[in-house]
């Protein structure tokens, strides 16, 4: 556990449920059609580049906790019976959330640092440091979202699908270097040199780099082939590059409810692949 301190904020009612912890993926099959609503591509927008993020990295222990209430193993799968795993394990009932770490077996890359997400934010709320309302609650539930479209289109998107849900709301800080990495920050890792529809990809939690036989290595926590959810370590020499997001102001989660139903940078991933140069800008990054 690595320790770090919270600004204190007022304590709020329960407002959710987590059950029974109280206490790279491919294409994942299933995924519904893209909406034919329009929707404007905003990947211009908030020309904020290549902020350092902040270095005391406050919120990080509490996505490293939120590790401890999700069962190891379960499997890995990209097929139908992960998703509607992932829609029982987010789902939304009577008038709350519902988190249920243990039913999200098998799981996926994405399906799994959302429910990760999902589990440290809930846990802030109900230690009464942080306060999010049902409508941005509501909001994030796992409800099939194609990609580019609501907050788990987002996340789940092709690309840096993470990071764009960052920049677009500003809770966090979007990087690339190594240097600045922390544990607990949110990583999607590229195997190939493809952003998009041809890429290669698994969206982790950063735990730390080491060194083994001589080779620089990167250790993360994901839903990984063939186990699930569990901690694995890779050469770094295999990692294309990589994207770092770092929550830093959840309370802006609040911006959730009025973001544009699709973005469609995002959608458009699941086509094309975009160069480093566009994904760069559509994350607040200056290069790639």
């Amino acid at each position: 556990m690595h320790s770090f301190s919270r600004p204190s904020l007022f304590r709020a009612s329960a407002l959710f449920v987590i059950l029974p912890f109280l206490t790279g993926c491919a294409a994942l099959a299933g995924k519904p059609a893209d909406s034919k609503a329009d929707a404007k591509d905003s990947t211009k927008s908030k020309a904020k580049m290549d902020v350092a993020p902040s270095a005391s990295a406050v919120w990080n222990g509490a996505v490293i906790a939120a590790l401890e209430k999700i069962p190891i193993g379960g499997g890995y799968s990209t097929r139908v019976d992960a998703r509607d795993a992932l829609l029982a394990g987010i789902a939304w009932e009577e008038d709350k959330p519902a988190l249920r770490p243990k039913a999200v077996q098998p799981s996926f890359c994405s399906g799994a640092t959302y429910l990760a997400f999902l589990v440290m934010l809930a846990q802030e709320q109900r230690a009464g440091r942080l306060i999010l309302t049902p409508d941005v609650w509501r909001a994030m539930i796992v409800e099939g979202q194609a990609d580019g479209q609501g907050v788990w289109g987002r996340w789940n998107a092709n690309g840096p699908g993470t990071a764009r849900l960052f920049h677009e709301t500003g809770i966090g800080t979007n990087f690339t270097d190594f240097k600045l990495a922390k544990a607990g920050d949110f990583m999607k890792i590229f195997w190939n040199e493809s952003i998009g529809a041809s890429e290669r990809g698994h969206s982790v939690i950063f735990l730390g780099t080491g060194s083994s036989n001589g080779q620089e290595t990167v250790s993360f926590w994901s839903s990984n082939q063939p186990g699930g959810y569990g901690t694995k370590e890779v050469p770094r020499s295999k990692i294309q590059r990589v994207v770092f997001s770092r929550l830093e102001n959840p309370e802006k989660l609040s911006g959730v409810v009025s973001l544009p139903g699709k973005d469609g940078f995002l959608a458009s991933l699941e086509e094309k692949s975009v160069s480093p140069a566009t994904a760069a800008e559509a994350v607040g990054l200056k290069k790639w």
